[in-house]
């Protein structure tokens, strides 16, 4: 069934996560988590892709309808309940994500009148903007492998929800930032300040859902342009060079994503990309020169690790974007050689998954105190080729 072992080790990871979280044998009552779950649709798509075997679709259509009945809705603990947007049941279903989704945290999130405290907001619920932004890049690719387009509309939804909430703005209604995490309604900022890469991950998020609506409707319009122009705004000359591992991949799958996504020169997208891959060398190099990867695992974080092994793996891609579409812009020739610099680093990529596979099959300590997100990582990085997709690729033939 499988033509490698990479594949054969990321279906026993993603067959043990659909039996431990309830998607098989598929249990009602399941507590999700929606950063894990999005890298754990594509996941399955991708397995489905690779095997025809039907139960792969299922389990990530499953999960895409558990994820919304429990994350778009209140915790069965809040005096509140139903549909995080207010609609009614019959409308909630049709629009699950105009809401936003909850992160899915163990703890209630921290009430209006209690103080802040940074360790324990770790544990609190409420919603993250690039969990959000996650979510919807499972729900394009969802669209495209099944041709669902309501996949593709609950996307747009999702980014109307998350700038609505989350946008920052001035006095004078201008957008400055973007809140980091907002309570379960959107109504206040838990946590006022920006993460460093919130407006770009929702700036290529907001593209990609609005490439997919057009592409799945029709050419029908999404409603996120107003909200990317004013995340384009954020965007320009930021500052995004990071040596945290996770962040680093992450900047390299919006990278990945950007030179997949139609070029629009209103946005400036080729200086964008540049900046983006002269970040991630920069990056790179102060993480290596830190000699992380020779620390032991208890000093460690596997799914940290593994979001760079997850980006690494897309530098072929973007340097393949970069030659088939760099004849039609002059500065692109510039930007392959700065690519070209860091491809011999792909194969970090494979000593991080080397490193960390045995602790994943001996299930010790260290893997199984975040054993979902790990698992589902580290099979994201053995077969990453859905989740740095954007759009159709070799999609099958689905009845």
């Amino acid at each position: 069934m499988f033509s490698n072992s990479a594949s054969a080790q990321a279906a026993r990871l993603m067959s043990e996560f659909a039996t431990r979280t309830g998607l098989c044998p598929l249990a009602r009552d399941q507590q999700r988590y929606l950063w894990t779950d999005a890298f754990a649709v594509c996941n399955f798509l991708e397995l489905f892709q690779r095997t025809h075997d039907e139960k792969y679709r299922r389990y990530a259509t499953q999960l895409i309808d558990k994820v919304h009945q429990v994350l778009g809705r209140y915790r069965n603990d809040d005096i509140r309940s139903g549909w995080i947007s207010g609609f009614d049941e019959e409308t909630g279903l049709g629009h699950p994500t105009a809401g936003g989704l909850r992160i899915g945290k163990p703890q209630p999130e921290r009430d209006a009148s209690e103080p802040f405290d940074e360790r324990l907001e770790w544990d609190r619920d409420g919603q993250y903007f690039h969990y959000l932004t996650k979510w919807m890049h499972a729900l394009c690719q969802a669209a495209f492998v099944t041709s669902n387009a309501a996949y593709a509309r609950w996307a747009v939804e999702l980014g109307e929800a998350a700038f609505g909430g989350f946008a920052r703005r001035s006095h004078s209604g201008a957008v400055i930032g973007v809140y980091w995490k907002m309570s379960t309604d959107l109504s206040r900022p838990l946590v006022p300040t920006m993460g460093l890469h919130d407006a770009l991950d929702g700036f290529i998020s907001f593209r990609q859902a609005q490439h997919a609506g057009k592409m799945l409707a029709n050419g029908g319009a999404t409603g996120l342009s107003t909200a990317m122009e004013s995340l384009s705004l954020l965007c320009q000359h930021g500052s995004w060079t990071t040596d945290d591992p996770l962040g680093l991949g992450g900047l390299l799958f919006d990278a990945c994503r950007l030179c997949q996504l139609p070029v629009e020169e209103r946005f400036n997208d080729v200086r964008l990309l540049e900046e983006l891959i002269d970040a991630c060398r920069n990056g790179l190099m102060a993480f290596l020169v830190g000699r992380h990867l020779s620390r032991p695992a208890s000093y460690r974080l596997a799914f940290r690790e593994l979001g760079l092994a997850i980006g690494l793996r897309a530098l072929p891609i973007i340097a393949d974007a970069i030659t088939k579409y760099g004849s039609g812009l002059g500065s692109w020739p510039a930007l392959r050689r700065t690519v070209d610099l860091l491809l011999p680093y792909e194969s970090f990529s494979e000593k991080i998954v080397s490193f960390w596979m045995p602790h994943a099959q001996h299930h010790d300590a260290s893997w199984q105190a975040h054993q979902d997100i790990n698992d589902v990582m580290l099979a994201t990085a053995l077969m990453p080729d859905m989740f740095l997709s954007v759009g159709k690729r070799d999609v099958l033939s689905v009845p």
